[in-house]
């Protein structure tokens, strides 16, 4: 019987590690997949996409009544800035991930009262514009993800131009 307590606690231990690190790499995998996914337009560029349908679901689990734009971003060259303008009379909100899958901004339309806005996010010790509003992330990927309600499914071709208004682009200028 003793003979057998070494291997087994070997394998306990083994199994363990082994699970620690599959919970502390998979947020990371899983972002991955869903920037490569959601980056048609490519890194740090807004995305505009159609309505989600049985065949095509961009992300998981999506409403059918929003439509949403992505911006998949990497702030290995520098800071980004994302620029949200809200739909009047409809929800909209932006929500910012980081590489680990934590959502480190959201605002919608209401807190922003209803005005466009702008956010930089930037890494710590990463630059941005003087009095500019500042997310700071530990990481230098992530996805920006904005949703906006629709009344009925038709009028997302209506919306293409005020949707078009929120972008995302790798800060240039910093004054």
């Amino acid at each position: 019987m003793r003979a057998w307590l070494g291997p087994l606690a070997f394998g306990l231990i083994v199994a363990a590690a082994t699970a620690g690190a599959a919970i502390l790499a998979i947020p990371y995998g899983l972002m991955n997949v869903a920037m490569e996914r959601l980056g048609q337009g490519g890194i740090n560029h807004m995305s505009h996409g159609n309505l989600a349908t049985p065949e095509r679901q961009p992300v998981v689990r999506p409403s059918p009544d929003l439509a949403y734009s992505t911006c998949p971003y990497d702030l290995s060259k520098g800071p980004i800035a994302i620029d949200m303008t809200p739909v009047p009379g409809r929800y909209s909100s932006l929500s910012i991930f980081d590489a680990a899958t934590d959502v480190i901004f959201v605002r919608n339309d209401v807190e922003a009262g209803g005005k466009p806005f702008r956010i930089i996010v930037a890494r710590a010790g990463q630059e941005v514009p003087k009095g500019a509003e500042v997310v700071r992330t530990q990481h230098d990927r992530g996805i920006a993800l904005v949703r906006l309600l629709l009344k009925d499914p038709s009028e997302i071709g209506a919306l293409t131009a005020i949707r078009g208004q929120s972008s995302c682009r790798t800060v240039t200028k910093l004054k």
